[in-house]
C-alpha cells in the first residue's frame, strides 16, 4: 500500500496545477458548509463554530462563484454561524444579496452594522426583507436614499419609528413619491398627513382627506361639560383654552363677529370682491371664521386652493362663496371656452364630497396645529430652517415648522 504523502506547512510549498488548486478549494469549501449545515442534534456548537472560522479563512481568496455559492448553501440555516453571515453580506451585492434579503440569522444589531458599511444597492436588497424592525429602518432612512425608501414604504413587513417617518416626512416635501407611499403607511398620524397636504398633488390631497377628515363625536360628548367650566375660569389655562376651541362644534367666531364692521363672514367675503382680498380682509375673514390669521393667510395663499373649500364648508358659506373668494384673489374663473376653470372646479368638488362636521375638523386641526405652538422658540427654529424635536415642543411646533418652512 503506497503510504500517503505528508502535508506540506512550509510557506514556500506551492500547487503547480492552479485548476486542481481550485478544485480542492471549492470542494473544501463545500464540505465545510455542509459540517455547518448539519442539525445541532448531530454537532456541537463548537465544532459549527470551528468549521465556520476555517471557511472564513478559505474565503478570503475564492473566487466570487466560490462565495456565492457558500452564501446560497448557508443562507437558509437558522444556527449558521453569523460570523461567516456578516461577511458574506457584506460581499459584492451578487453574494450578498442571498444572505441580506433571505437569512434569518442576521440580528438587528448584525443588519444595522452592515448597513452602515455597504452600498446603496445592499441597502435596497435589505429593505426587501420579509421583516425589517424599526431600529434597523432607522440607520436605514438616514442615507436618503430615493430607491431604498420606497422599497422600504412598500414593504407591509418594514416597522416604522416616528423618528424614521418625521425625516421622511420633511423630505417629502421636495419628493411627491413619498407622500404617496406615506398616506398608505399604518403608522401615519392625523398630524402627519394634515401637515402633508401643504405640499400634496391633487391625487394625493383627495386621499389624505379622505382618511383623516373625520368627525370629532367622541371628544366632543367626551369633553362637553368642560366647555361653561373653562368659561367660567374665564379661559385663564392657555394650553386648556387651545384644546377646548380644537374640540368644540362652533365654527364662528362671535366674539369676533361682534367687535367688527361686518355683520357676517358672508358679508366681510362679499366687500372682497370689489377690493381684493388685502391683509386686513384676510385677517378679518379669519377671526370671523375661528380660525387665527397665519392660518388664514396659509389657506387664502394655497397654491392649489382645495384648503379653500375647506374654508368655506367647515363656517358653513354657501358654495357660491368659494367663486367669491376665488375672485377676490384674482384668478381664473373660467378657462377659454368659458366653462369653469379646471382648477376652480377642483375646489368646488373637494367642497362638495367634504361635510361640513369634517372639514370642521380639518380646519380646526390646521389652525391648532399651525399657531398654537408658534412661540419665540419655534419662530425661531422655522426661521433657521430647523425642525423642532417633539419631545421638547409638540407635534403643532413640529406641523408649523414644516408647513411654514415650506413656504419660505
Amino acid at each position: 500500500m503506497q503510504a500517503q504523502q505528508a502535508l506540506e506547512l512550509s510557506t514556500a510549498a506551492v500547487l503547480p496545477d492552479t485548476a486542481k488548486t481550485e478544485e480542492i478549494r471549492r470542494q473544501l469549501a463545500k464540505r465545510l458548509a455542509d459540517v455547518i449545515c448539519i442539525p445541532s442534534s448531530q454537532l456541537t456548537p463548537q465544532e459549527r463554530h470551528m468549521a465556520g472560522d476555517i471557511l472564513v479563512e478559505l474565503m478570503r481568496d475564492a473566487d466570487i462563484n466560490l462565495r456565492e455559492s457558500v452564501a446560497k448553501r448557508l443562507v437558509m440555516l437558522n444556527e449558521a454561524p453569523r460570523t461567516i453571515l456578516v461577511i458574506l453580506a457584506k460581499d459584492d451585492i451578487q453574494v450578498a444579496r442571498h444572505v441580506l434579503e433571505e437569512s434569518k440569522s442576521l440580528s438587528d444589531s448584525d443588519l444595522i452594522q452592515i448597513a452602515r458599511k455597504v452600498s446603496g444597492a445592499h441597502r435596497k436588497v435589505i429593505a426587501r426583507r420579509r421583516k425589517v424592525t424599526d431600529s434597523v429602518v432607522d440607520v436605514m432612512v438616514e442615507f436618503l436614499e430615493e430607491d431604498v425608501v420606497e422599497t422600504l414604504l412598500k414593504n407591509k413587513g418594514t416597522s416604522f419609528s416616528e423618528t424614521a417617518l418625521q425625516r421622511i416626512l420633511t423630505i417629502s416635501r421636495s419628493h411627491q413619491p413619498y407622500v404617496s407611499l406615506l398616506i398608505k403607511r399604518d403608522e401615519l398620524r392625523p398630524s402627519h398627513g394634515l401637515t402633508m397636504f401643504w405640499w400634496a398633488d391633487e391625487s394625493n390631497r383627495r386621499k389624505i382627506l379622505h382618511r383623516f377628515a373625520v368627525t370629532r363625536s367622541v371628544l366632543q360628548e367626551t369633553c362637553h361639560d368642560l366647555f361653561p367650566k373653562a368659561s367660567a375660569d374665564g379661559w385663564s389655562d392657555a394650553p386648556v383654552r387651545k384644546a377646548l376651541q380644537f374640540i368644540e362644534r362652533r365654527q364662528r367666531n362671535r366674539a369676533a363677529l361682534e367687535r367688527s364692521d361686518y355683520d357676517s363672514l358672508e358679508e366681510a367675503i362679499d366687500a372682497t370682491v370689489e377690493t381684493g382680498l388685502t391683509r386686513k380682509m384676510t385677517e378679518e375673514i379669519s377671526y370671523i371664521a375661528g380660525i387665527k390669521p397665519a392660518t388664514g393667510a396659509q389657506i387664502l395663499t394655497d397654491k392649489t386652493g382645495e384648503s379653500i373649500a375647506i374654508l368655506c364648508k367647515a363656517p358653513g358659506l354657501k358654495r357660491d362663496y368659494i367663486e367669491k373668494i376665488w375672485r377676490a384673489l384674482k384668478r381664473p374663473v373660467h378657462d377659454a371656452e368659458g366653462n369653469t376653470h379646471p382648477e376652480l372646479a377642483r375646489v368646488i368638488r373637494t367642497y362638495d364630497e367634504i361635510s361640513t362636521d369634517k372639514a370642521q375638523t380639518v380646519l380646526r386641526y390646521w389652525n391648532w396645529s399651525l399657531t398654537s405652538s408658534l412661540s419665540a422658540d419655534v419662530l425661531r427654529h422655522i426661521k433657521d430652517g430647523v425642525i423642532p424635536r417633539e419631545e421638547e415642543y409638540g407635534a403643532a411646533a413640529i406641523t408649523a415648522a414644516l408647513v411654514f418652512g415650506h413656504r419660505r
